[in-house]
């Protein structure tokens, strides 16, 4: 059986679930799209997977390689146009169960490197971090509640996959869960423009760094919470680096100095 209409109910949960992080929340699934992402997802994980009919004829191996191809929800080929994300569509798109993620999981007081963020907006920032963080090594990444849906299918593609490898916990708590880390050992950074410069400073600790919004920067709440401050030295006008850049930076020097540890 093909679907063939863009009205079906399955179709029209698909478009609900890309657009509303509230209904993500609700149904507990998330929205993977595209080849290369859906071979790195857990097979564990995956509820559903829907494949458009031309698709299906070059991604076959691919795709029977993570599950049988019973299991398929057959979509026409128009169809799947009207609920992909994307602007060329790859055919294939899966709903993947959503990990519940503790702070432990993230931070358990023995050399810990997590990044902190705060109020991020940009999607594609908060993905570029969260593969980021994978690659430099971190132990994971905590956001509060009030940063951009790290289910939204922006944020999803941005990670390149990193989302399936990286725990990510939300806080609804930041300052209190900033203090619970503190609380085992580790040192807090604030990436603040009052702060010193980083490259004088010891990492080879378990440590965290707090990461602002792309506009404002940290709250004064929350960079209060710092043990240190620290900035990115400048050359010229410029005063500070987009967010997921800034964090590239930073965590990359983590990882440069703890491999002389």
């Amino acid at each position: 059986m093909v679907i063939a209409s863009a009205s079906n109910d399955r179709i029209k949960e698909i478009k609900k679930l890309i657009k509303s992080s509230s209904y993500r929340r609700e149904k507990n699934v998330y929205v993977v799209e595209g080849i290369r992402m859906f071979r790195e997802i857990p097979k564990e994980d995956i509820v559903s997977v829907y494949v458009a009919e031309g698709a299906y004829i070059k991604l076959k191996a691919d795709i029977l390689s993570v599950v049988a191809e019973e299991e398929l929800i057959f979509v026409a080929d128009h169809v799947f146009s009207s609920m992909s994300d994307t602007n060329t569509p790859q055919g294939i798109m899966a709903l993947v169960r959503m990990k519940g993620t503790s702070l432990e999981d993230v931070c358990s007081g023995r050399d810990d490197f997590i990044l902190i963020a705060e109020r991020l907006q940009d999607p594609g920032n908060l993905g570029t971090i969260i593969r980021t963080a994978e690659g430099a090594g971190a132990t994971g990444v905590v956001l509060s509640n009030d940063c951009v849906d790290m289910y939204n299918p922006k944020v999803i593609r941005s990670t390149m996959g990193s989302i399936f490898r990286v725990p990510v916990y939300v806080s609804s708590n930041l300052k209190g869960d900033i203090s619970k880390m503190k609380s085992v050992g580790l040192c807090i950074y604030g990436a603040h423009l009052d702060g010193k410069d980083f490259y004088d400073e010891d990492f080879k600790g378990s440590c965290g760094f707090l990461i602002g919004n792309e506009g404002n920067g940290l709250s004064a709440d929350i960079s209060s919470t710092a043990d240190k401050l620290i900035r990115i030295p400048m050359c010229g006008k410029v005063e500070s680096l987009n967010a997921a850049t800034s964090v590239a930076v930073i965590s990359y020097e983590v990882l440069r100095q703890r491999r002389k540890k």
